[in-house]
């Protein structure tokens, strides 16, 4: 749906349109996602993180037809001054955590179209192992906002701590199926096999790195980066923050554990006129996300 068509169906002030492609053209924007529900798959678990297959496939079909999908490590250099392309939004496609949907459904449809994408991993958390947020997530598929910031204040955002801490509390715990668990270093080769993907940190364990002391924040950094190395040649020397948390002392420790940038989980549209390595924003998509709400955010404006 181009923004014709969405003037058309009122979710566009008219005057809108032109101001918007503007506002767009030639600009990048890295997109966060979590995890990709195989088909049949039931959502359970933080209900906003898992996205249908289906809704992805069709968010990669409006991708392709109004921008120009690039590898992440690209999404920082300037436009192309010529070329059919010229004026395109140009947008990278990232996961993290290293769901198993996300590591083989969600790299699936990329082949399927012969897109890049980032896959931001956690190696302590690797081989099937649930996340607290999903463990505790009720029926609705949401997180108390108290239990949430005692998870990740006093308990650091550590899984083993919040699990404990939870079960003290009388908290119930649920263990999603596979699908919504962390993939195996097997999947994570296949998926990184001629597919135009490539991996990056996500911290070893997933801690709030805020929280850290600086020996631990380093060794979070670190650790992960070299063991990608050893087993990936398509390794990114960035990281993606766990739980979109970090701050200038957190920054400050990019360096010193080899990595180049840092990146967000908010933020929206790369500035135009540089933007800080050690905090690049993205856009993060919700699983509730309608279609039409995804090509609004492609267009850079809101819905009435």
């Amino acid at each position: 749906m181009n923004l014709k068509a969405l003037v058309e169906r009122g979710l566009v002030r008219s005057g809108a349109a032109a101001a918007t492609r503007a506002t767009v053209r030639g600009r990048a924007l890295i997109l966060a996602y979590h995890n990709i529900l195989p088909d049949g798959e039931r959502p359970v678990g933080e209900a906003s993180l898992h996205l249908p297959r289906r809704a992805f496939a069709d968010q990669l079909d409006a991708l392709a037809e109004h921008c120009q999908v690039v590898p992440l490590a690209h999404a920082l250099e300037p436009p192309p001054s010529v070329g059919e392309r010229q004026g395109r939004p140009r947008v990278a496609i990232t996961f993290d955590d290293a769901y198993l949907g996300a590591v083989q459904a969600g790299v699936d449809e990329l082949r399927r179209r012969g897109l890049p994408g980032t896959i931001f991993v956690t190696p302590g958390m690797l081989g099937g192992r649930s996340f607290w947020w999903d463990a505790l997530a009720g029926p609705a598929g949401t997180i108390p906002e108290a239990v949430r910031t005692h998870a990740l204040e006093q308990c650091r955002g550590e899984d083993e701590a919040v699990r404990r801490w939870a079960g003290a509390a009388g908290l119930a715990l649920a263990e999603p199926p596979a699908a919504l668990r962390t993939a195996s270093e097997e999947a994570l080769l296949a998926a990184a096999r001629g597919a135009s993907v490539t991996l990056g940190v996500h911290t070893w364990s997933h801690p709030n790195l805020i929280r850290l002391s600086p020996t631990e924040l380093v060794s979070e950094l670190r650790r992960p980066l070299d063991w990608l190395r050893q087993r990936f040649a398509a390794t990114l020397a960035w990281v993606a923050y766990p739980y979109g948390l970090w701050s200038p002392g957190v920054a400050a420790a990019l360096g010193e554990a080899g990595l180049e940038a840092g990146l967000r989980v908010s933020g929206g549209w790369i500035p135009r006129r540089g933007v800080d390595r050690a905090a690049i924003p993205r856009s993060n998509v919700p699983a509730g996300l309608s279609l039409d709400g995804f090509r609004l955010r492609l267009a850079g404006i809101r819905a009435r």
